[in-house]
């Protein structure tokens, strides 16, 4: 008898080896992270922050990679699509689960309920910014001037942050002005620079060169507090009187639905830790970014309370795109 419980013994411990890989824990080989946008913007900035400190925690490789389209929801639905092995995730900002199945008509996948909204890694706001040549230097005179006549705004795309804070703040003041869509805030920018769109409504890292170098004028931030990139600049809710206003945007890190429970819990636990690295929350602040970290429940909470505030917004626009 003992020296058949030997035997067994002896040949469980060959097994070991082989069943070690079925068993191991995430992560086992490098993760990709994909960006629906340019390099440079709000998203690309918070994925590379967050990729270089997961890789340093998860001892793996973190690639980013930039897919942008179709309002960031090109990389979201390759992601919706992918292994739900946790290796294959996307950082987006909010529109791709609470606008962008509205607008594109087109879209292989739904967000909201194709993606795990894993944690909120960041929110951002946008700064309204005109042409120097319009002479137009605070709010009050630009909704003197859109009433007066014809004004135009530049945006990133049809329903993208910088189109619905234009809208928000259009519907607020009680003014209209054309929509003129580009392809990413960058080239948005740029159009406002050379005088194609008067206005614009978009994300602060991008326009306050711009604005440093005298070519738009900068009028307010979306945020309810101050940019500390840009703390004269007055808040949308000040310029405007109304103290609630706060058009912030939610930058989520999602991955495919069907990921496992403990892949999912580990990525919240690393998101959650990272996010509130004293380190990170400086590096992000620079590009007036604010860390958040927040656990899948709250994302999840965050960004249908997110889809219930933006929906009126899309129908009454009627907002649609292939």
């Amino acid at each position: 008898m003992r020296t058949c419980r030997l035997v067994l013994l002896a040949a469980a411990a060959l097994l070991l080896p082989s069943l070690a890989p079925a068993q191991s824990a995430w992560p086992t080989r490098p993760i990709r992270i994909l960006v629906g946008s340019p390099p440079g913007g709000p998203s690309d900035i918070v994925t590379r922050v967050f990729g270089h400190e997961l890789s340093q925690r998860e001892k793996q490789p973190v690639v980013v990679e930039n897919r942008p389209g179709a309002g960031n929801s090109l990389a979201a639905g390759v992601v919706a699509k992918a292994d739900p092995d946790g290796y294959t995730l996307v950082l987006s900002p909010d529109t791709v689960v609470t606008v962008n199945p509205l607008v594109y008509r087109k879209l292989n996948f739904d967000a909201r309920t194709d993606l795990a909204n894993v944690s909120i890694l960041a929110y951002f706001t946008q700064m309204l910014v005109c042409n120097a040549g319009t002479g137009v230097r605070t709010v009050p005179e630009l909704i003197a001037r859109a009433k007066a006549g014809h004004m135009t705004y530049a945006s990133g795309g049809p329903g993208v942050p910088g189109h619905l804070a234009a809208e928000m703040f259009l519907q607020t003041a009680g003014i209209r002005m054309q929509h003129i869509p580009y392809k990413g805030p960058a080239p948005a920018t740029l159009a406002v620079v050379a005088g194609e769109a008067d206005c614009g409504f978009l994300a602060t890292p991008t326009v306050l060169p711009q604005v440093k170098a005298g070519k738009l004028n900068a009028l307010a931030v979306s945020s309810a507090v101050p940019s500390p990139l840009a703390p004269e600049v007055p808040t949308l809710a000040k310029a405007l009187g109304k103290p609630d206003l706060d058009i912030s945007f939610k930058l989520v890190l999602q991955a495919p639905k069907a990921t496992p429970a403990p892949v999912l819990a580990e990525l919240e636990k690393a998101a959650m830790e990272i996010m509130k690295n004293p380190e990170v929350r400086a590096k992000l602040q620079v590009h007036d970014l604010v860390a958040v970290g927040s656990s899948m429940k709250d994302a999840e909470a965050t960004m249908k309370a997110e889809s219930a505030r933006w929906a009126p917004v899309v129908e009454r626009l009627g907002i649609k795109t292939d």
